[in-house]
C-alpha cells in the first residue's frame, strides 16, 4: 500500500505522549492504568460541541442496569417532524477496557450536532470485570430497548445507526450480526410453527428500523491473525500491538472464543443482509488492515459499503478534536453518509 506521509500534527502529538514516559497499561494495576488513560484522554478533549439538551437515563435489565446519555441536538426546536431526525446509538471504544460516557461526551456532541442526530451512549460493562460477551449482550440489550422504548425519552426517530470507535466499532459490527442472527431465528421458528406467537419482540420488525452501521477504526480481527499493519504499526503510533494483546486478554476469558464471529467479525462466515456500513481508517494504525479487509468482506457480500482510509492519521483520531486536522472532516462525512444512507 502507498502511503502517504504521517500528518505533521499526528507525529508531534506521538512524540509529545512518548516524552511523558508512562508505563505501559500492562506493567500497572488496572485502576491506575484507567486513571493514566482516562485523564489523557480528558487532555486532549476539546470543549463539547453546543447542542439542545443533555440527559442521562438507564435501561433497567433483570439484574443490572444500563446508563445510557441522550444528546438531543438544537434542529428539534425547528418545526422538522422528529421522526426524520436520525439517532446514533453510540458504542465507545478503550479496548473493551477503558473510558465511561464522559470520556466521549466531546465526540458524541460533536456528532449530534454536526449530524443533526440524536446520540444514545451506551455505558456497556466494562471488562476484565465483566468478559465476553457481557459487553456484546449489554449492547444488544440496549439496542432492543432503544428501538423498542424510545419513545420514553421523547424520541421518535424511524432511522436508527450503530456506531463505534476501535473496541466499540467491533461492538457495533458485533450487534449488527447478532440482531440479524436473532431476526433469522426468530423468522425460522415462525416458518416451523405458524400458530405460534413468538418472541416478546417482532424482531424482523426492530431490525429494519437499523438504518446502517458506522464502524470507525473497529477491531475485527484477535489480534494472532497477523496482518502487514500489525506488525509495520506495532509501536510507536499511539495504540501498540503490546497494548492489543493486552486488551484480548482482558477481554477473553480464554483464547478458544478468539474465531467466534461475535468476537472478531472479520471470522463470520455469512455476512449477508448487514446493515449498510461506513467504515473509516486510519493510515498509520495497527488495526488498519482489518478494517479494510471487514470493509471489502462486506462489500462482497452484497453489503452497501463506504470504505474511507484517511492515510496520513493515527488510531483514534476523532478523539483528537481540535488537534488532528482531519477530525472535522471525517466528521463531515459521518454527516453525508448519514443523510445519503437516509
Amino acid at each position: 500500500m502507498h502511503e502517504k506521509p504521517l500528518d505533521s500534527k499526528a507525529k508531534a502529538l506521538l512524540t509529545a505522549i512518548a516524552a511523558t514516559n508512562l508505563p505501559s497499561i500492562d506493567s500497572v494495576p488496572l485502576d491506575m492504568a484507567r486513571v493514566q488513560v482516562e485523564t489523557g484522554m480528558a487532555k486532549m478533549n476539546i470543549p463539547v460541541k453546543p447542542v439542545n439538551r443533555i440527559a442521562d437515563y438507564g435501561i433497567e435489565m433483570e439484574h443490572h442496569r444500563i446508563p445510557v446519555r441522550v444528546y438531543y441536538p438544537e434542529i428539534l426546536d425547528n418545526t422538522a417532524p422528529h421522526a426524520e431526525i436520525p439517532t446514533l446509538i453510540f458504542f465507545h471504544g478503550g479496548g473493551w477496557v477503558f473510558f465511561t460516557l464522559d470520556s466521549y461526551d466531546s465526540l458524541c456532541t460533536h456528532l449530534c450536532a454536526m449530524a443533526k442526530a440524536i446520540v444514545i451512549s451506551v455505558d456497556y460493562r466494562r471488562s476484565p470485570e465483566y468478559r465476553y460477551p457481557v459487553p456484546v449482550d449489554d449492547c444488544v440489550a440496549a439496542t432492543e430497548y432503544i428501538l423498542t422504548h424510545s419513545e420514553n425519552w421523547n424520541i421518535s426517530s424511524d432511522r436508527f445507526y450503530l456506531i463505534g470507535d476501535s473496541a466499540g466499532g467491533n461492538l457495533a459490527a458485533v450487534t449488527a450480526m447478532k440482531l440479524r442472527d436473532l431476526c433469522r431465528s426468530e423468522r425460522q421458528k415462525r416458518i416451523e410453527s405458524p400458530t405460534v406467537s413468538g418472541d416478546r419482540l417482532n424482531r424482523r420488525d426492530l431490525y429494519t428500523k437499523i438504518s446502517g452501521q458506522i464502524l470507525l477504526y473497529p477491531v475485527t480481527d484477535y489480534y494472532n491473525n497477523q496482518k502487514p499493519s500489525h506488525l509495520k504499526f506495532s509501536d510507536g503510533y499511539g495504540l501498540s500491538m503490546n497494548d492489543m494483546v493486552w486488551f484480548w486478554k482482558q477481554y477473553l476469558e480464554n483464547e478458544d472464543l478468539a474465531f467466534n464471529p461475535y468476537v472478531s467479525p472479520l471470522q463470520a462466515e455469512d455476512l449477508t443482509e448487514l446493515p449498510p456500513a461506513l467504515v473509516i481508517v486510519s493510515g498509520y494504525d495497527p488495526l488498519r488492515d482489518e478494517g479494510i479487509l471487514y470493509g471489502n468482506r462486506l462489500q462482497s457480500a452484497g453489503v452497501k459499503t463506504r470504505l474511507l482510509v484517511y492515510d496520513d492519521m493515527i488510531h483514534g483520531f476523532l478523539s483528537y478534536l481540535g488537534i488532528l486536522k482531519q477530525a472535522i472532516p471525517a466528521l463531515k462525512e459521518v454527516s453525508s453518509w448519514i443523510r445519503e444512507a437516509g
